[in-house]
Parts: structure tokens; C-alpha cells; sequence
């Protein structure tokens, strides 16, 4: 049974689970309008492989998020935020560890920010990154939301909770290359061919701007893996950290 997880950020608790595991510290980050209980397959088998594994809710990134915060006031830069205090803590707890990120969608963007800004992350995996969120902000279509760009209203969604305008304004003209690109460790990206809401094509670049790094494209695989696109993921996943 995991264990109950906290951080904090200025002011907002962040609230998570931990499964034990001798090996490496692996932190989950779950996507948009998601939450860590979206993560719990991840989380269990690597535990059962032997690493440690977190898992938490953004700030106000999900309707079931319980962790403090607005879900107006979210934006992937405050996830940014919210994985640096999480990583903050668990360096904290376990200091002789290595320190992994992993991401789905909007969580593996998030990730790839945070180990670009920090020095201390040894590896990053990236599951179908949503290295698309800056492109869709600047074109006023963000998966669920359309809006004008040029004047982007106070909440561009009410459904299925309120997203506030800078979630798209703080993308708009973002480089994510440009960002990204400075981690220096080692990479693995995850992803389906037939992903219909970030193209495999983020994932290809990616895999030119950092030096080394593995991308594993699954035939036919749409956004968000089950079954057997799961498993051949997850046994990817293991056998990279293995090493």
C-alpha cells in the first residue's frame, strides 16, 4: 500500500502517494485535467521493479485534483512549480537517491522543463509529451477550448473545469525547444503513431534536441496507452531505468 505524500508551494499543499522501493526515486507527473490516481498503473509497476514512486496532483490541475490551489489559476508553468517542490521534498527524504522524472502528456512537458532547470535529475522519460501546448495556445485551440488568440478571454473553459486565460497566454510564443534542450541527462520518450492530440512528430524533435536520447514509437498506439500498448510501454520504461 502506498504511503501518503506531501509537499509544499508557496503556501498550497500538494498531495500525492509513495510507493517504497529501494532503487530510484521515479516521480510521476499525470496530464491535463488528470490527477496522480491516473498514474497509478506506472506507479505500482515500478514499484513491484523495485523503485520508489510518487505520484501527486497539480495544484489545480484536475476536477479531482486534492491538492490546494485554483484550477483558473493553473498553467504549465505553475506545474513547473509544483514538480520542483515535489522533487524539493523527495530529495529531502531521500537524499542518496537518484532523482528520475517521468510525464504523461501535459506531465511530460512539465518534466522536461523542470530537469532543463534543474542539475540534479538523472533521467527523464516522457510519455507522449504535450510539447503541442505552446503551438495550440498561439492558435486559440487547446483541446477542449477554442478562443480568439489575439484577445484571449478571462476563462477560456468551463468544462470540465475553469481554465483561466494565462494557461494560454504564459504558452503563446513559448519556445519549448529552446527550453528543453539544455538537459544534459539521459532521455526516453514513449509514443503512439496514431496519436490524434500531440503528434508523434513533437516526440521526433524532441529526440534531435537532446543528445542520446531514445524515442519509441508504438504502432498504432492513440493518446493514452491501455492494454497492450500499456505493457509494451511499461516494460520499456523498466528496462531503461534498469540501466
Amino acid at each position: 500500500m502506498p504511503e501518503r505524500f506531501y509537499a509544499v508551494r508557496d503556501g498550497l499543499t500538494i498531495r500525492g502517494d509513495m510507493y517504497p522501493g529501494p532503487g530510484k526515486a521515479v516521480i510521476i507527473s499525470h496530464g491535463f485535467l488528470g490527477d496522480g490516481r491516473g498514474c497509478t498503473e506506472y506507479a505500482e509497476a515500478l514499484s513491484d521493479e523495485g523503485f520508489l514512486t510518487v505520484t501527486f496532483d497539480f495544484c489545480g490541475g484536475g476536477p479531482g485534483s486534492t491538492s490546494d490551489g485554483r484550477s483558473e489559476d493553473m498553467s504549465v508553468l505553475t506545474e513547473v512549480e509544483d514538480l520542483m517542490a515535489v522533487t524539493d521534498r523527495v530529495k529531502e527524504l531521500f537524499p542518496e537517491k537518484e532523482i528520475v522524472l517521468l510525464g504523461l502528456s501535459q506531465g511530460g512537458f512539465v518534466s522536461a522543463l523542470t530537469a532543463a532547470a534543474r542539475g540534479d535529475i538523472s533521467s527523464l522519460v516522457l510519455v507522449y509529451p504535450a510539447f503541442c501546448i505552446p503551438d495550440d495556445a498561439s492558435r486559440g485551440d487547446m483541446l477542449l477550448f477554442r478562443f480568439d488568440p489575439r484577445n484571449v478571454p478571462e476563462i477560456i473553459g468551463e468544462v470540465p473545469m475553469r481554465i483561466g486565460r494565462e494557461y494560454a497566454l504564459s504558452m503563446q510564443g513559448f519556445d519549448w525547444e529552446g527550453a528543453i534542450a539544455p538537459y544534459p541527462g539521459r532521455v526516453l520518450l514513449v509514443h503512439g503513431t496514431a496519436d490524434d492530440i500531440v503528434s508523434i512528430d513533437y516526440s521526433r524533435r524532441a529526440k534531435e534536441l537532446y543528445r542520446g536520447a531514445v524515442l519509441i514509437e508504438l504502432p498504432g498506439a492513440s493518446h493514452g496507452f491501455s492494454g497492450d500498448d500499456l505493457a509494451k510501454a511499461l516494460e520499456d520504461i523498466k528496462e531503461f531505468l534498469r540501466n
